[in-house]
């Protein structure tokens, strides 16, 4: 069944800007460095939940209530203007309160041995998708990566990158289409799913996940079925 969540598998095929993926050092990032623009149709509330990372707009969001007070009442105009602090303390709380989890409450947010658990179940999800992608390409050897990468907002929807990386160049590989539905097919599966990642991520404040795969380990079992596929 086709994957119809949050997650964005993020290749050159997918992206209105390939060029976000040139890479210099693994992982490749993009949360807080570049915008992903998906070719996909986003449909409405993906759209909105893709341009809530824009920091500015949140900022503007944040401040709008002063801004229609200062337009309302005219004689509080000048105060609002002439009081920085204000802004700056509303933006903060909105941003580290509101929008993220405070420190002393992330350990309440999932038992360790919860996380523990889902984190091995991710790899483990992982390195299957990176087995059959490594099989179909008939690699024997080199390093691939599977980086899952989350939004750090809380409070709001999973938004979650996933590419796939290799030490080779480095580079972020352009996947195929059959590549693509492995991930969308294979990678987040219950128990494991986006909304758990987060949870996860949020109390242990890790939002990339880097799950490394020796091409050498592909057994001559998943050889023959990608051979077959």
């Amino acid at each position: 069944m086709r994957y119809l969540r949050r997650m964005l598998i993020v290749t050159h095929d997918t992206l209105r800007n390939p060029a976000i993926l040139q890479v210099r050092q693994l992982p490749r990032k993009f949360f807080g460095r570049v915008t992903v623009w998906p070719k996909e149709p986003l449909g409405p509330l993906r759209f909105l939940r893709l341009v809530a990372e824009f920091q500015a707009l949140r900022y503007l969001l944040t401040l709008s209530p002063l801004l229609l007070i200062g337009l309302i009442w005219n004689v509080a105009a000048l105060p609002l203007a002439q009081a920085p602090v204000l802004m700056i303390a509303l933006i903060w709380w909105i941003e580290m309160r509101v929008l993220r989890v405070p420190p002393k409450r992330r350990p309440l947010l999932i038992p360790q041995a919860q996380a523990a658990r889902g984190l091995d179940l991710l790899k483990v999800q992982s390195r299957d998708v990176l087995t059959r992608i490594a099989a179909l390409r008939e690699m024997r050897a080199g390093q691939l990566h599977l980086v899952i990468e989350q939004s750090e907002l809380w409070h709001l929807s999973p938004l979650t990158y996933v590419t796939v990386q290799s030490d080779d160049g480095p580079e972020v590989l352009r996947l195929t289409a059959q590549e693509r539905q492995i991930i969308a097919d294979r990678l987040f599966q219950p128990p494991m799913t986006e909304a758990l990642l987060q949870r996860i991520n949020q109390s242990q404040n890790t939002f990339l996940r880097d799950i490394t795969f020796d091409t050498k380990g592909v057994s001559a079992h998943a050889r023959l079925a990608a051979a077959l596929a």
